[in-house]
């Protein structure tokens, strides 16, 4: 689900085609300089004490609180979002139906969160009027959105500290958080803020406080701030957490205490388990990444060297024993990932990375992100052939770090937007895939499966009814998934071959530069490609991300004839002259005695889909000739019109307007084939056996697949033992 597609090499007919020719090439983009930290909104100072046989957590915290607006606020709003799985009359089971990814609800496995008490540091208690708010749906049986009123605003960029103290039941693993027998995986356990949205940001008209409901399919949006984080627990027991630990103390109660402290970061999460194999080990910006390749990123993304060199990190995976082989495949994966994503989009910012393999039982906390912390996705037949040549636990490796970029420094709302992460995570991922380990991510008894086919399994005309950007829990069935990871990795490949590679490189990398540590909306990336690449590309937002619809341009039919020599009565009055069939025949055949006649072939194109994108046609002829045209349909409202180019025996140069256009041509060589966008370019075309048809049927695909299928049918059969 993780994997996309390597991406192919522009050929010098393509290079010429429209899809090059419709937005210019690239200036050089201009270099953002990095920022080095996030501006504070909220910061965390926490102590928890687990009770592992009880599975529940008792915490204290002060928050500091900054306002980020030009107005007072007088109410703080905060998530629980361990009530999510309170009852089964929560948004979230009602959304679910109490499952996640394929695991359901274990019997009586409840969490909860509750706040035992809420002060200003001053001591004034603030719980008094609080109630529980249900902005998204009217659920009132919902519990993990928490309005707190305020006896005085908080001034313009004023602050206020609270002291919170609360009490929370862990449930049984199943979507992403709690506990399985003695392995713990804590995230999204505390109350936590909203983030408070001024009028401006993120297109808002007024300020006001985001702060969504705990949904099946959506995650989390948070400001930044520093976290210091106290957690005690038996000491028998291997902690793991976002941050640097900073301290382990030994406590007489036979229980220790871990502190961990990360600055610049929206979130906090740990896990415990005394079962871990912890293995250690440090990318080296100089010793990982070679000076070839740091000039390569300098040039194709128009920076400096300075600008693109690493930082060292430290890397922990926390392995469950029976996968201890696996340590190495996750250890190179989160490697390649701080490499590349670093080059590409900047430096990774904090000095350490945690990958946390869960326990088998527990696979409904594994490919989860958090700061510096992410949790894996594997099992022990990954260990043993044939399945050591599947890379499912370096993608999901890959895929979570990568969330470390488009979740957790670009800190997108993914309630809202979550192709901005989920999807930006994907595309980000296929590359970072592709350059570490080839072509194929899946090699397994002979079946080949590249990073194309993953993204393009969920491509179908069934996708039409949703837009990608909606609302997370807004799609219709089933379509969350696709929209969010595949359909936004198809529609970023689209994008770059509409662009060019070093264009959209320059993208991505500028798109980081700039939101790093904020809060960006998608017309932040929009105005991003327009910059770089220098032409709007709203026209092509519009249609591929802001509305529903598809892509599916086809060749309905081909035909190649000789021209026939025209027949029956011609001319007026007294000079009408008769041609008979006869006498036209007896043309033809003198004709193709002295050399042949010409050809006339008739290409008729249709449009299944709602999506209009300028394409290419190429046309192949007897002889191995070839000719590209292109066919544009661009008359929606913001974008160019262009014509055609004129081709032998072409009436005019409109460009191609309504679902279908016939093209007739005429020449000295017969047609052999038609194809609609020959180098497979615009990724997000949901039918492509339908882009290429031949004058003359040609079996020796048909008979190609047909023994493929064969031979997968023998392998399935002999593993099940049929």
């Amino acid at each position: 689900m993780l994997l996309a597609a390597r991406r192919s090499r522009p050929s010098a007919a393509f290079g010429a085609s429209v899809l090059l020719a419709l937005l210019a090439a690239a200036p050089p983009s201009r270099a953002d300089s990095l920022p080095a930290r996030a501006a504070h909104v909220a910061d965390y100072d926490m102590r928890v004490r687990l009770d592992p046989d009880a599975k529940t957590l008792d915490g204290e915290q002060r928050i500091v609180w900054r306002n980020p607006s030009p107005e007072p606020v007088g109410e703080l709003w905060f998530h629980l979002y361990l009530n999510a799985f309170k009852s089964s009359k929560s948004t979230f089971f009602v959304e679910s139906g109490g499952q996640l990814r394929g695991d359901g609800m274990p019997e009586d496995g409840w969490g909860w969160v509750d706040v035992r008490s809420v002060r200003r540091a001053d001591g004034v208690l603030l719980a008094p009027g609080a109630t529980f708010e249900h902005p998204d749906d009217g659920n009132a049986d919902d519990r993990t959105v928490w309005r707190v009123p305020l006896p005085e605003p908080v001034p313009a960029g004023g602050e206020i500290a609270l002291d919170v103290a609360f009490q929370a039941k862990l449930p049984r693993i199943f979507a992403r958080t709690g506990y399985f027998r003695d392995y713990f995986l804590v995230g999204q356990w505390f109350p936590k803020l909203g983030v408070y949205e001024p009028a401006g940001m993120r297109g808002r008209a007024t300020g006001g406080w985001n702060c969504h409901q705990f949904h099946a399919n959506s995650e989390f949006y948070a400001d930044f701030g520093r976290y210091r984080v106290e957690i005690t627990l038996p000491k028998r027991f291997v902690v793991g957490a976002t941050g640097k630990r900073t301290e382990r103390r030994e406590n007489a109660d036979g229980t220790s205490t871990h502190v961990f402290e990360q600055a610049d970061v929206i979130d906090f999460a740990w896990t415990a388990s005394p079962r871990f194999l912890e293995v250690k080990s440090t990318f080296s910006a100089e010793k990982d990444v070679t000076p070839q390749e740091y000039a390569e990123t300098a040039k194709l993304l128009g920076r400096s060297l300075d600008e693109v060199r690493l930082s060292d990190v430290e890397v922990t995976v926390l392995l469950q024993p029976q996968r201890a082989v696996q340590a190495e495949r996750h250890v190179k994966a989160a490697k390649a990932a701080i490499k590349w994503f670093g080059l590409w989009y900047g430096r990774y910012p904090y000095p350490t990375i945690t990958v946390v393999d869960p326990a088998y039982g527990a696979g409904g906390s594994g490919g989860m992100e958090y700061p510096t912390f992410i949790t894996a996705g594997t099992s022990s037949r990954f260990n043993r052939w044939p399945f050591d040549r599947v890379l499912f636990p370096e993608a999901v490796t890959v895929h979570e770090f990568g969330h470390q970029y488009w979740q957790s420094m670009v800190a997108s709302n993914e309630f809202e937007e979550s192709w901005l992460d989920e999807g930006f995570t994907t595309h980000s991922t296929a590359k970072v895939m592709a350059r570490t380990y080839g072509p194929w991510a899946v090699q397994l008894l002979g079946l080949r499966i590249g990073e194309s086919h993953t993204s393009r399994a969920g491509n179908s005309a069934d996708r039409m009814f949703d837009a990608i950007r909606t609302p997370a829990w807004g799609y219709s069935p089933g379509n969350y998934g696709f929209n969010s990871y595949g359909r936004t990795d198809l529609t970023l490949r689209t994008l770059e071959a509409l662009v060019g590679t070093e264009a959209m490189a320059r993208v991505m990398r500028t798109y980081h530069e700039r939101w790093r540590f904020r809060h960006p909306a998608s017309e932040d990336f929009y105005a991003v490609v327009a910059e770089v690449a220098g032409r709007d590309a709203r026209w092509f937002f519009d249609q591929a991300v802001e509305r529903p619809g598809i892509l599916d341009d086809e060749v309905a039919s081909v035909r190649s004839e000789r021209v026939r020599e025209p027949r029956g009565v011609f001319g007026e009055g007294e000079g009408k002259t008769t041609l008979s069939t006869k006498e036209a025949r007896q043309k033809e055949r003198e004709a193709d005695e002295a050399g042949g006649r010409p050809w006339r072939s008739t290409i008729v194109v249709r449009r299944r889909g709602e999506v209009r994108l300028p394409v290419s046609l190429a046309l192949e002829f007897e002889g191995g000739k070839s000719q590209t045209m292109s066919l544009l349909d661009l008359d929606f409202e913001g974008a160019r019109t262009e014509t055609m180019p004129l081709l032998d025996g072409q009436k005019d140069g409109r460009p191609w307007l309504g679902r279908w256009k016939r093209i007739e041509l005429t020449g000295e060589r017969r047609l052999v084939s038609a194809t609609v966008d020959p180098e497979n370019r615009v990724a997000i075309d949901v039918n492509r056996l339908n882009n290429s048809r031949r004058v003359e049927p040609d079996g020796r695909a048909a008979a190609h697949w047909g023994v493929r299928w064969v031979f997968w049918l023998q392998q399935m059969l002999a593993m099940v033992g049929l």
